[in-house]
């Protein structure tokens, strides 16, 4: 026999053996169906090679191709079927399985093993939490204002089985509607509602996209309104009603300073009208304060009743 053929025919024995771990893989993983096609392709594939070994041993037999080229084609068998039949999913990964275009369920993460030649088509979707950018809309709100208001969406898949069946491409139909219930939304409330009310606004604007968004199998977990812009008209014009509003604050505070100012100089009297020498014990405290600066000419006034002292007495 040829050295090339032998040397071909202990590479399809380990071959052979490798198919067999494939096999018992099938089987360990519970792939029934798997573990019944892979075997039948190994009976037939061995039965070939079998053959095509024996032909190379007894010239008589006669074959539509040479020996040496079939233990060639059958030595590359195994690398084109065997990886095909892989599929890894990772641990935030789910797969969809669906055979000959019809759905058969979910794959979980790890090592699986499908059919091959496009039989078996497994779509990975990702579950962990996405963020779309909510491009800037321009909004008309209750009261008429133009803003432009932009916005993030935080979402994930619960369901990868509808995100899959339900929807063409998830990602782009949830970033589509959250742009027109941004509109919606925002366009039924005042200009004062949208900047005081903001957390009120992403909790409705959450609710409404996750309804709509949950027959897809997407879960919204969050939606932050990030900038609200406005005109230059109307930023002049909040600016001075807000500037006049501190100005009427401030003439407030003041006058009410001055009323209890009074107040407590109309006390202040009261109490000093009762004793006179209270008067004069507050200009001499007034006089300390004002002698601490050495640089000025303080002008006291002299109680008259100081005065009677030097007054004749009468007989």
């Amino acid at each position: 026999m040829n050295p090339l053929v032998t040397i071909l025919t202990a590479i399809i024995a380990a071959e052979a053996v490798w198919w067999l771990v494939w096999v018992f893989l099938a089987l360990a993983r519970r792939k029934y169906s798997v573990f019944g096609v892979v075997l039948g392709t190994l009976a037939i594939w061995g039965t070939i090679a079998i053959f095509t070994i024996r032909a190379s041993r007894y010239p008589f037999i006669i074959m539509p191709v040479g020996p040496l080229f079939t233990l060639v084609v059958l030595m590359i068998v195994p690398f084109i079927v065997l990886p095909s039949m892989v599929v890894i999913i990772n641990e935030y990964q789910r797969g969809v399985l669906f055979r000959l275009g019809r759905l058969i369920g979910i794959i979980e993460p790890g090592f699986n093993i499908i059919f091959p030649f496009g039989i078996d088509r497994v779509v990975k979707i990702d579950l962990r939490t996405f963020t779309i950018d909510v491009a800037k809309q321009e909004v008309i709100t209750k009261d008429n204002v133009p803003v432009l208001v932009d916005a993030v969406v935080y979402f994930n898949v619960f369901d990868p089985v509808l995100a899959v069946t339900k929807v063409a491409n998830y990602t782009q139909s949830t970033t589509l509607l959250g742009q027109t219930i941004l509109r919606s939304v925002l366009g039924q409330h005042e200009l004062d509602e949208i900047l005081s009310k903001r957390s009120e606004l992403n909790e409705i604007l959450r609710r409404l996209l996750d309804e709509d968004t949950d027959p897809w199998g997407i879960k919204i977990t969050a939606v932050e309104i990030k900038s609200i812009e406005l005109p230059d008209t109307m930023k002049r014009a909040m600016a001075k009603q807000a500037e006049a509003e501190r100005e009427r604050r401030a003439k407030i505070i003041a006058a009410d300073g001055e009323y209890q100012a009074a107040q407590k100089l109309l006390e202040a009297a009261s109490v000093i009208s009762k004793e006179p020498a209270a008067l004069q014990l507050r200009y001499l405290q007034t006089l300390s304060e004002i002698a601490v600066e050495k640089n000025s000419t303080i002008l006291f006034p002299l109680p008259i009743e100081l005065l009677k002292a030097f007054a004749p007495k009468e007989n």
